[in-house]
C-alpha cells in the first residue's frame, strides 16, 4: 500500500455516547505533560471516563485551556498546573494545589518527556542531563508524592480496590536499542525498571504500577516520520499492523491501567506499538 491510503485509514476513536460506562467516577487524576500529543489524548480520555484531571504543562498556557475546556465538556472538573517534573520544589508544590483543590491523588500518569537528539560522540552532558533529568527523574519525583498520599489515604473501597494506580509513559525503546538517541533509550530502559521495582516494592499496599510502551504514535514531536507518503512508507517497515499509531490507542491503554479492570495487572510492559517489536526484519528470509 501507498503512504497516502495507509494515512487514510480512520484512526480508531473513543466511543461516544451518554450511555459510556465511566470505570474512574469519582477519581482524582494528574497527567504530566498533558497539553500535547499523548499526554493530551491521556488527560481527556481520563476525563471521559469520569475522572478528575489535573493537567500538567510547562509551556504553552493557551493549549493546557484547552485541554481543561475539553475535560470539563465531559461533566468532569479539571484545572492546568504549570510546573516543571525535572524540579523537586516545583512538583512538591503541584502536588500541594492539586490535593488543596481536589482532596487528593487516585491515578498519576507520569508522561512528560522530551528527546535532545545527537550522536554519541557529540552529545553534550546538558543533553544528555535535560533527558535522564524530565524523563526519568521527573517519573520519580512525581511517582514519589504520588505515592506519599497514597499510603497516607490507603484504599478508598467505594471508589476503587486499589489505594493508588501509576501508568508509567515508557517506549518501545525500553527494549529497542535506538542509534543517535541513546539519552533517550537509557530514560526508558530506567523507566522500564524503575516502574517494575516501584510494582513489587509497593503491591502490599495495594497500590499498582504498570507502564505503557507507545510504538510510533502521530504526534508532533515525530511529525518527520510519518508527515509525507515517503516518510510514512519507511515508517510501516517497521510496523507488521501497516498504520501508525493515534494518541487515542494509547489513551485507552491508560484508562484500562487506571481502572479496576486491570487490578491484577501490577509491573507489566504493555506495548502499544502495532507489532513494532516483534522483529519485522524477520518477516522474509530471517
Amino acid at each position: 500500500m501507498t503512504g497516502t491510503s495507509q494515512q487514510d485509514l480512520p484512526p480508531a476513536v473513543l466511543p461516544q455516547g451518554s450511555g459510556r460506562r465511566q470505570p474512574l467516577k469519582g477519581q482524582t487524576a494528574l497527567v504530566t505533560g498533558a497539553n500535547s500529543g499523548i499526554g493530551e489524548a491521556v488527560a481527556i480520555a481520563l476525563g471521559a471516563a469520569g475522572a478528575d484531571v489535573v493537567v500538567n504543562y510547562v509551556v504553552g498556557d493557551d493549549t493546557a485551556a484547552k485541554v481543561v475546556e475539553a475535560i470539563e465538556a465531559h461533566g468532569q472538573k479539571a484545572m492546568a498546573i504549570k510546573a516543571d517534573v525535572s524540579k523537586e520544589d516545583q512538583v512538591q508544590a503541584m502536588f500541594a494545589r492539586m490535593i488543596e483543590a481536589f482532596g487528593t491523588i487516585d491515578i498519576l500518569v507520569n508522561n512528560a518527556g522530551l528527546q535532545r537528539d545527537a550522536p554519541m560522540h557529540e552529545m553534550t552532558l546538558d543533553q544528555w542531563n535535560l533527558v535522564i533529568n524530565v524523563n526519568l527523574t521527573g517519573q520519580f519525583l512525581c511517582a514519589r508524592e504520588a505515592i506519599r498520599e497514597f499510603m497516607r489515604r490507603g484504599v478508598r473501597p467505594d471508589v476503587s480496590c486499589s489505594a493508588g494506580k501509576i501508568v508509567s509513559m515508557s517506549s518501545v525503546h525500553e527494549v529497542i536499542p535506538w542509534a543517535g538517541h541513546v539519552n533517550y533509550a537509557a530514560s526508558k530502559g530506567g523507566v522500564m525498571l524503575m516502574t517494575k521495582s516501584m510494582a513489587q516494592e509497593l503491591a502490599p499496599q495495594r497500590i499498582r504500577v504498570n507502564s505503557v510502551c507507545p510504538g510510533a504514535i502521530r504526534t508532533p514531536i515525530n511529525r518527520d516520520a510519518w508527515e509525507t507518503p515517503e516518510a510514512y512508507d519507511a515508517l510501516m517497515n517497521l510496523i507488521p499492523y501497516k498504520r501508525i499509531g493515534e494518541p487515542d490507542d494509547i489513551a485507552r491503554a491508560v484508562v484500562w491501567l487506571a481502572s479496576d479492570d486491570a487490578d491484577y495487572a501490577n509491573g507489566i510492559s504493555l506495548f502499544i506499538d502495532g507489532g513494532m517489536t516483534l522483529y519485522p526484519g524477520f518477516t522474509e528470509g530471517g
